[in-house]
């Protein structure tokens, strides 16, 4: 009989947030602390990669303790938390972005696209804030910028002069709706854009996400650990939705949490248990697990 394959260690692992870290409620709760915390004490690295915006992960990264650089905007936005410097911004190439803004205006949707502005008090442009007005009598999206009003900046013109430096952005409304825009946006740009569409986990709609091509959780990720010198074997990536699919897919060990989509779970090499249970703990426990392991099998 040959002998067992020597078991990888796990050296990195990689967390969504919405769904995966935090419960239905939106918190981060003790027990999820002490896993983690679990983990780093075993000599793994833990980081986010998250479709939140900067501003909206660094406290969760703060409530676990974090160090490690965010991913955030599903791979479009990478900075370090100490220092909030850029380490990565993705770029739409060259006349690009004014036709997709002005696609998604001509469908009836309002366009929402992120810069890279956290130092300047903002995060994303927008055509109008008139829809703040109504909250959530006028949708998701209204919903959306009624509480994120104070991080808009009006650009009445957004698809004739949409910012240089937008990375990333999103429509918001109806699931139909939005994969009905995806599919058009992934026929007209083939080549020149990355897009998905997820249930938002804040709002009641859902949010066709827009960035360029070939961004994705995973490049973010797989950029920060080959300067780590981990190899993707050596890393454990944990999600819910469909834009965790290519890093559950390319690491070492992809979990899904038991609340996740169908589509996510069924290409995971595991399924942990919910969000609001057992998720994060069976995450810890299997980390854990397979560093003894590789102590042993060494």
């Amino acid at each position: 009989m040959p002998p067992a394959s020597p078991v990888t260690r796990i050296k990195l692992l990689v967390l969504d947030v919405d769904g995966t870290v935090t419960n239905s409620r939106h918190e981060v709760t003790d027990a999820t602390c002490r896993a983690i915390a679990r983990v780093r004490a075993a000599g793994v690295r833990v980081m986010l990669a998250t479709g939140r915006r900067y501003r909206d992960a660094l406290p969760v990264a703060e409530r676990l303790g974090l160090v490690e650089p965010l991913v955030t905007a599903s791979g479009a936005l990478v900075k370090r938390p100490g220092d909030h410097a850029t380490l990565h911004r993705a770029a739409f190439a060259t006349g690009v972005l004014s036709q997709v803004v002005a696609l998604v205006v001509t469908r009836g949707h309002e366009p929402v696209l992120y810069t890279d502005s956290f130092a300047d008090g903002f995060d994303f442009h927008c055509r109008s804030l008139a829809a703040a007005g109504a909250g959530a009598e006028s949708g998701g999206f209204g919903e959306y910028l009624a509480r994120n009003e104070y991080l808009a900046r009006v650009t009445p013109d957004l698809e004739q002069a949409p910012p240089a430096d937008a990375f990333a952005g999103f429509a918001m409304g109806p699931q139909e709706p939005m994969q009905a825009l995806e599919a058009e946006l992934q026929a007209r740009f083939p080549a020149a854009l990355s897009v998905h569409t997820i249930r938002s986990p804040r709002y009641r709609e859902w949010l066709c996400e827009i960035a360029p091509a070939g961004v994705t959780k995973w490049t973010g990720v797989a950029a920060l650990a080959a300067a780590w010198g981990i190899r993707a074997e050596e890393i454990c990536a944990v999600g819910d939705d469909v834009n965790d699919l290519p890093m559950v897919r390319a690491a070492g060990l992809g979990l899904a949490m038991g609340n996740g989509r169908p589509e996510l779970q069924a290409v995971a090499d595991q399924v942990v248990g919910l969000h609001d249970g057992s998720g994060i703990d069976d995450v810890a426990e299997l980390v854990i697990a397979r560093a003894a392991q590789a102590t042993e099998s060494a």
